[in-house]
């Protein structure tokens, strides 16, 4: 007992800070604002050590991935570019997210970020490329024939995301609405899992048409352009053309299925609403009394349309009298709960639950922007020691 005794004695336990694996824990713990690996790292070597391996930066990434800020918008307009919305020194430089396409990718789609990664239609070589900006990787995946078939008669639409828990493999979801041999408007969806590296089998639904005046214009119905939203379990995306709605592509069931839309509803966009479920953003003409509707199911099953929150967006920004009566949404960050407006004198974010805004920057272009929401760990500079020097002191 005295000998077990004396060893104990010569043997005290580690030090929390000094036992890597629990400090590791304590740092993976971290906020995921940008600047916070960088300044751990400047702590010491062996800080700098733990934050700049590349397991740690995976397990960083896949603990702050559902919740991840919001780094900023993606500009498409001219190329590919990346407008920083976070302070100093939280601030990614602009030329830190650099897309490098081959000379034949030049013509080519963007149809959304999501999950920290960017989904790319390269129109020309009939493929899809995933991109993620922290990483730099990029996957070329060619679009599934069926989908290709319709191209010439159609848009195509998709979207990109990640399962929880998933920080290596990612999905992709192609969405098309055509004429079938039989001329009945039909959707469809193709999903590829890059797990297996296969796209699965189409699935199919059939769109509603509404009969119209004979003297009136319409076109087929069509799957818009805009993003793609995550609600649940489900994407959504809006139908427009002969038929206005909403098309859901369930992701456990696998089952595509058409929502109609309220008849109050008009000038609207599709949103994630309170509580996780699918929303509606509508913006009137007329003012900028802007509506939040939600989608709600009863006991029996019988879902309906429900208004929920009404803002005056022109009471909020600090807009002149003059300079009011000019608003546009431009995108909204599902993650984050913010809008892109643009005015007259800016573009501005907006936080729809605490309504607290942002100014931007000040321009006459209304371009098309994607929200880039993730966590920014530059995993391929701290190591080196520089990446964090430049995030800390260049921003």
């Amino acid at each position: 007992m005295a000998a077990s005794r004396r060893r104990h004695a010569r043997s005290p336990a580690v030090a929390p800070l000094e036992d890597d694996d629990l400090l590791s824990e304590i740092l993976v713990r971290l906020p995921p604002q940008p600047s916070s690996l960088p300044r751990a790292s400047l702590v010491c070597k062996r800080w700098r050590r733990l934050v700049s391996d590349p397991a740690f930066c995976r397990r960083f990434r896949l603990r702050h991935g559902r919740n991840p800020p919001l780094l900023g918008f993606f500009d498409i307009f001219c190329d590919i570019s990346f407008i920083p919305t976070l302070e100093a020194p939280d601030r990614v430089p602009p030329g830190r997210f650099s897309l490098q396409l081959d000379d034949g990718d030049g013509d080519f789609m963007s149809l959304g970020c999501r999950h920290g990664l960017v989904l790319i239609y390269l129109r020309k070589r009939l493929q899809i490329l995933v991109w993620d900006p922290v990483t730099a990787d990029q996957h070329r995946l060619a679009i599934p024939p069926v989908v290709a078939a319709c191209r010439g008669e159609t848009l195509i639409n998709g979207a990109v995301l990640r399962d929880a828990g998933d920080v290596q493999h990612f999905q992709v979801v192609l969405v098309v609405a055509y004429d079938d041999d039989q001329q009945h408007r039909q959707a469809l969806a193709c999903v590829y899992l890059s797990k297996t590296g296969l796209w699965g089998d189409p699935i199919k639904t059939l769109l509603p048409h509404q009969a119209v005046q004979a003297d009136v214009i319409s076109f087929p119905t069509v799957v818009s352009t805009d993003v793609a939203v995550l609600a649940g379990d489900s994407l959504y995306w809006l139908l427009v053309g002969n038929f206005t709605g909403i098309l859901e592509f369930d992701l456990e069931k696998q089952r595509l299925a058409v929502i109609r839309l309220p008849k109050e509803v008009s000038c609207w966009k599709l949103m994630r609403a309170e509580g996780g479920g699918l929303g509606l953003l509508r913006m009137p003409d007329s003012n900028c009394n802007t509506q939040l509707w939600k989608r709600k199911t009863n006991c029996d099953g019988v879902a309906s349309w429900v208004l929920g929150r009404t803002m005056n967006l022109e009471n909020i920004l600090p807009l002149k009298p003059e300079e009011k009566g000019a608003i546009a949404i431009l995108a909204l960050a599902e993650g984050n709960n913010v809008l892109l407006l643009w005015t007259i004198i800016g573009l501005f974010v907006v936080n729809l639950e605490s309504l607290k805004f942002k100014k931007l920057f000040k321009t006459m272009i209304v371009s098309q922007y994607y929200p880039f929401e993730s966590v920014y760990t530059a995993e391929t500079d701290i190591g080196g020691g520089h990446d964090g020097v430049d995030l800390l002191h260049k921003t």
